[in-house]
């Protein structure tokens, strides 16, 4: 037997028993939602409706969206977090949380899970539309069923889970009434390449964990110096060019443009940084910027969007 297994199998034995389900629980159930994560997907999703709705916008419709693609993240989380509990189990980052720690069962994760996410997309069919509703199933099945999955057996992994991790702003833009159109693309454009800096230099900087877990992130345990850091500045440099489409699809105007190459040359250079000195405290440098360079994107975004109906 594997000293892998014999962890596992050691964390299993010594998990307590589940507990019903009562206010004393309210922060475990929190954490298996990944509270930090829905918000700002939620925030996202705000943004993207006010975005397509800028000359008509309603606060009804917007708290109609909120609420089912709210449950519908709080369903992809919940099975997320069931179907890793193995992995979790073997990291010390995750160790603790509810399931790998036995404060939650998987049978109540499970249920939990499946009733939030199902609730969601019935809500948003009903209250929001269609299309809408369709793209919070599409986004539950790659992040749940591909994405989560397949973290065992190849790196591509990554770019799979940056196509849900891009959507949230979409699913706003659509709960507006907007079509998928090139302005839609374009916000998701910009999504999906901001993700790979941050999420590559998460993964370089807990490489040696998600190895010992037998997760198959993208920088191997022991990955060749340099190899990591040139993927985040060609991924930061594509960004650039990318993040000031708006203003050529009519979204936005000269002001977002110039804060947009402003704050990219800021996250190439975070990306530089790291390349030519890959520690610990240069992966989290990058990772700090690059969880200010999103919401002063998308704020600027919206508010000079909101400026063309004045």
């Amino acid at each position: 037997m594997s000293t892998t297994q014999q962890s596992y199998i050691a964390v299993e034995e010594s998990k307590p028993a589940a507990k019903p389900v009562s206010l004393a629980r309210f922060g475990d159930y929190l954490e298996l939602i990944k509270p930090r994560i829905s918000t700002m997907a939620l925030i996202s999703v705000a943004l993207g409706y006010t975005l397509a709705s800028a000359h008509s916008w309603s606060v009804i419709p917007l708290i109609h969206a909120l609420l089912g693609i709210g449950f519908v993240a709080v369903g992809c989380n919940s099975l997320n977090q069931l179907l890793e509990v193995k992995s979790d189990a073997l990291m010390s980052r995750t160790a603790s949380r509810p399931l790998p720690s036995g404060r939650i069962s998987v049978s109540e994760v499970l249920i939990f899970g499946v009733v939030a996410a199902l609730s969601g997309i019935f809500y948003l069919a009903i209250m929001v539309n269609l299309l809408t509703a369709f793209l919070s199933m599409l986004t539950l099945v790659l992040y749940v069923v591909v994405y989560t999955p397949l973290k065992r057996y190849t790196s591509f992994c990554t770019t799979i889970g940056a196509i849900p991790g891009a959507m949230p702003p979409i699913l706003g833009w659509t709960a507006a009434g907007g079509n998928l159109n090139t302005s839609s693309f374009t916000i998701f454009a910009i999504m999906f390449l901001w993700q790979f800096p941050h999420f590559l230099a998460i993964a370089w900087l807990y490489r040696h964990q998600y190895h010992q877990a037998g997760l198959k992130m993208l920088p191997t345990a022991d990955p060749a110096r340099g190899i990591v850091g040139w993927m985040c500045v060609i991924y930061a440099i594509l960004l650039i060019p990318v993040s000031l489409l708006p203003q050529f699809v009519s979204l936005a105007g000269t002001f977002y443009s110039v804060v947009a190459f402003i704050i990219g040359i800021g996250y190439l250079m975070f990306s530089i940084r790291f390349l030519r000195d890959e520690t610990p405290k240069t992966a989290r440098e990058l990772i700090w910027f690059s969880l200010i360079y999103l919401p002063v994107l998308l704020l600027t975004l919206t508010w000079d969007r909101l400026q063309l109906f004045n």
